[in-house]
Order: structure tokens, then C-alpha cells, then sequence
């Protein structure tokens, strides 16, 4: 007993220094906000018609506070620009910053998010919510749950930044030392993410012989793409997860899709276009949740390929090709769509079935059957819908 005692009184040590750690910059930001905005008002009431002398002198308040704290002028001007909006805007936040419930690096994060914020009643409910939880999480938790806020509670001016966004993609090179350098891509989020689970998951194939590291691997076939492939369009190959409100999908509200783990967020239209692309092969989940709980309401798949528990679930169903009269076993048959993808029949097990190649072939040339299929015994077919229904 004594051990845990021990360690109890050792986190709620660890618990108040944080607090004090806090608290101690709260007081830092207070005083360098306080000290900038006397600055500020002692040379706004000198009357000087020489406008540029006057920005030159009130530019130089950051550098008079950087003296005095060590920190350089961009770091002043951050800091004040931060505790000038939370001051403002979310009285709760620097409140609690004040308390030291949270630190600095939160405060940094939440303005950031009330700068993207457009309109006050989103504000006023951030700052009613934010700070519970930021209190409770880590910086990198915090920083996805903020993306999330902002792109759900203004979706509409979420969708008018990411079009603005799209405009300014790019590629950057910066030419570094010791022969290497950097290359970054400033791309849509989707087609980013698209591209790292490319990488990792080919990488990764290469096999245990391979000595390369696997971001030494995911760069080599990176480099080995970019130098190969001509193509003017991206096209993508990857599984892609994507959350989409049910009152989007009835077209009541604006929301955003967001991936699986939070991590990246984009207008729903983009990756609805991804469909319009003939060179995408993009197989992606969409959830439809419950706007109030967050409950799943639907899980669909959308792409052309049937993922492998479909394709295991159909091989089981069918047991063999359903071309009349082949018995080819089912796992070493194509999955076929039964109306074809192109024309919009959807990856779903009731218009999928196993058809060997030989007669995969035939059916692309319309030369046998592709009706429901006779050969599944019934307890194949509870297993169909009882898939459906679940899927």
C-alpha cells in the first residue's frame, strides 16, 4: 500500500507542475499582451502624419519585448496576435489558461482554430466546449478534434477554403546538403493519404530480403514513379475511409467528409469526383453517421473491386463459376459484376459472382448469361442477405 501511496503522490506532483508550468506562462502572455498594447496606445496618441514612421515605430515593440523575454520578434508577434484573440473571443479558454488547466501549446492551437472561425456563434461554441477537452488530451488529439470542430460547424466556408486551397497546390524543391534534397507536394488530403498507404503497402510487399529501411523503400518507389509515369492525372489505387453526416447525404446540411482516424478532412464533392476519374481504382468506405451520437447508420462500399471479406463471403456463397454448367471452384474465379461497374452497377453481393476467366471473357462479350444465379443452395443465400443487411 505504501508503494501506491507513493506514486499517487508522485503524479499529483507531476500534475501540479504542469499546473504551475502553465499558470507561468499564462502570466508570461498576460504581461507581454499588457506591455504591447500600452505601447501601442502611448504611440497612437502622438499625432504624426508620417504614416510609415508610425508602423516603423509600432513595429518595433515586439523587438523591444523580445529583449526583455529572449524571444525572437516573429515569436512576440505570434504570441500577442494568440492572446489578443483567446482574450477576446474565448473569455473560458483564458480563463482556464489563467488557472493552468491548460498550457500555452493548447491556447496556441485553440486560436488558431478561432482565427479559421468566421462566425461568432461557432466561436462562442467552441469556447463553451473546447476547453473540458483539451484539458483531458494531448496536443495532437486536440489539434484533430479542432479540425474537426471548425470543418463541421462551418462547412460551407470550410468548402469555399479547401477550393481556395486546391488552387495553390504544388510541388516545392529545396536542394539541401550532402547531396540530398527535399521534395514536398501540396495536394488535396485524400490524394495525399491515397499515396501514403500506396507507398507503405508496396514497400512493405517487397519482402523480408529486401535491406532497405521502409522509408527508404517508400522513397525509392516514390522516385521510381515520378521518373516513370507520364501521366497527366493522378490515379488513384488505395483503400480510402471517409465519414460523411447522414443530414449531408440528405442535402439538409453542409458537412465535410472526414478519413477514418480524423487525421485529414475535404468537401464531400471531391471525393465524389474521384468516381468521374476512368483512371482512379479507388475502393473507399462510406459511413454515414448520426449527426447528434455519432452512431453508424450505413456502411457502403464504393469502388470497383470487392474487398476480400465480400469477395470470401461470395466465394462461399456461389462454391463455384456461374457460367451454366462450369464447375471451376469459385476461389479460383474472378469476382464479376453482374451489371457492369461501368454503367454504374454497384459493388454489392447481390450483383457480384465468381466466373472463371475463360468465361469472365464471354460474359464481357455478352455470350452467356449473367441472371441470378441457380446454383446457390439456400443457406448460401441467408448468408447473402444477412451480409447485405449488415454491410
Amino acid at each position: 500500500m505504501g508503494d501506491v501511496a507513493e506514486v499517487e503522490v508522485a503524479e499529483a506532483g507531476l500534475a501540479e507542475a504542469a499546473r504551475q508550468r502553465a499558470q507561468a506562462e499564462a502570466v508570461e502572455w498576460a504581461r507581454i499582451l499588457a506591455f504591447h498594447e500600452m505601447r501601442e496606445a502611448a504611440i497612437e496618441q502622438v499625432e504624426n502624419p508620417r504614416v510609415f514612421q508610425k508602423q516603423a515605430e509600432l513595429s518595433l515593440i515586439a523587438l523591444e519585448i523580445g529583449r526583455q523575454t529572449g524571444l525572437s520578434e516573429m515569436q512576440v508577434r505570434y504570441r500577442v496576435a494568440a492572446a489578443r484573440r483567446v482574450r477576446d473571443k474565448a473569455p473560458s479558454v483564458w480563463t482556464a489558461f489563467a488557472d493552468g488547466r491548460i498550457d500555452a501549446a493548447r491556447v496556441r492551437e485553440i486560436s488558431g482554430a478561432i482565427e479559421k472561425l468566421k462566425r461568432p456563434e461557432s466561436i462562442a461554441r467552441l469556447d463553451l466546449r473546447v476547453v473540458d477537452y483539451a484539458a483531458a488530451h494531448t496536443i495532437a488529439e486536440l489539434r484533430r478534434w479542432l479540425k474537426l470542430f471548425v470543418a463541421r460547424s462551418e462547412a460551407d466556408l470550410f468548402n469555399e477554403r479547401a477550393e481556395d486551397e486546391r488552387r495553390q497546390r504544388r510541388v516545392e524543391i529545396v536542394h539541401g546538403d550532402d547531396g540530398m534534397s527535399w521534395l514536398s507536394i501540396y495536394d488535396q488530403s485524400h490524394r495525399i493519404a491515397a499515396i501514403d498507404k500506396r507507398l507503405t503497402k508496396q514497400a512493405k510487399a517487397l519482402g523480408a530480403d529486401d535491406d532497405r529501411s521502409l522509408q527508404q523503400r517508400r522513397t525509392d518507389l516514390a522516385a521510381a514513379w515520378l521518373t516513370t509515369n507520364e501521366s497527366g492525372q493522378a490515379a488513384l489505387n488505395a483503400d480510402i475511409a471517409v465519414t460523411i453526416p447522414g443530414e449531408a447525404i440528405a442535402g439538409s446540411a453542409e458537412a465535410p467528409a472526414v478519413a477514418a482516424d480524423g487525421s485529414w478532412v475535404v468537401p464531400i464533392q471531391w471525393m465524389l469526383d474521384l468516381a468521374e476519374h476512368a483512371g482512379n481504382n479507388v475502393f473507399w468506405h462510406r459511413m454515414i453517421l448520426d449527426p447528434v451520437t455519432d452512431d453508424v447508420l450505413a456502411h457502403e462500399y464504393k469502388g470497383r473491386f470487392a474487398p476480400a471479406v465480400l469477395a470470401k463471403a461470395i466465394e462461399f456463397r456461389d462454391g463455384v463459376c456461374q457460367a451454366p454448367g462450369c464447375c471451376r471452384p469459385a476461389s479460383q474465379c474472378d469476382i464479376d459484376h453482374r451489371i457492369p461497374h461501368e454503367i454504374g452497377g454497384p459493388t454489392a453481393a447481390w450483383n457480384l459472382g465468381p466466373y472463371c476467366r475463360r468465361h469472365h471473357i464471354q460474359k464481357g462479350f455478352g455470350l452467356i448469361d449473367t441472371g441470378p444465379t441457380s446454383k446457390s443452395p439456400p443457406q448460401a443465400i441467408a448468408i447473402d442477405v444477412a451480409f447485405d443487411h449488415a454491410a
